[in-house]
């Protein structure tokens, strides 16, 4: 017998995504809030007190990824392999397709809120409850944006009773799956621009992230660093 109803949750957080709502959700590497509108968007940045320099990151499927990232062979053969060979979480950066069905429903404002200099993050390969809702996203040409379900700078949360209250006042869904995957990492996903392969962020895996693109192909990240006290 099952004990979680994926499915089911997915369309129940997604219908309130589609209705203007903002939901908080589980992915491997923590929980995420999100919205899907504008106003969603920005009653979540205002709350969370981010800095005008961070943005959202869309919530979308290696499907989603090869149709709306712009990369050459080489960029698309590394995601490829981190994210389906080797299954790791993995958030890419990379020039987007700005006539993408995706992009073209996004507000104008919530675009800029969630891309910069032509590029836009994506979290890929997070989970099945992640997918799920990336295949909704998907069939419904619904885009969802977010970030992980915490204050600025007080680090990513794992577990539900962790969010801070401000932001479980201002959900309209929770969705609560328990203690996430990657939990002892404590740091959100590995952000890697595919296009200049900086490192934006040393997140969950991120020395198997370096071991694999140092191996099959030649590409040497900085050495990891210790977690902060943040």
């Amino acid at each position: 017998m099952s004990v979680l109803d994926i499915s089911a949750d997915a369309k129940r957080a997604f219908d309130t995504l589609k209705s203007g709502g903002i939901s908080i959700f589980p992915v491997d590497v923590g929980y995420t809030i999100a919205g899907g509108s504008q106003v969603a968007l920005h009653r979540i940045f205002k709350t969370k007190g981010r800095a005008q320099t961070k943005l959202n990151a869309m919530v979308g499927d290696m499907a989603i990824h090869r149709s709306l990232h712009q990369l050459d062979a080489r960029g698309r053969a590394m995601v490829e392999a981190l994210t389906e060979e080797y299954d790791l979480p993995l958030g890419v950066i990379a020039p987007y397709d700005r006539n993408h069905t995706l992009v073209q429903r996004l507000d104008p404002t919530a675009l800029a809120g969630s891309s910069k200099d032509g590029t836009i993050a994506m979290l890929v390969n997070a989970g099945p409850f992640h997918a799920e809702l990336c295949r909704l996203s998907r069939e419904e040409n619904f885009p969802i944006f977010g970030s992980s379900a915490n204050l600025t700078n007080t680090g990513t949360k794992f577990r539900v009773q962790d969010i801070p209250h401000e932001l479980l006042e201002i959900a309209d869904t929770v969705i609560d799956y328990g203690l996430r995957k990657y939990h002892r990492y404590q740091r959100s996903a590995t952000l890697i621009n595919f296009q200049t392969m900086e490192v934006v962020r040393e997140g969950s895996c991120y020395e198997l992230i370096a071991d694999v693109l140092a191996r099959h192909f030649e590409v040497l990240l900085p050495s990891a660093q210790p977690p902060s006290s943040t």
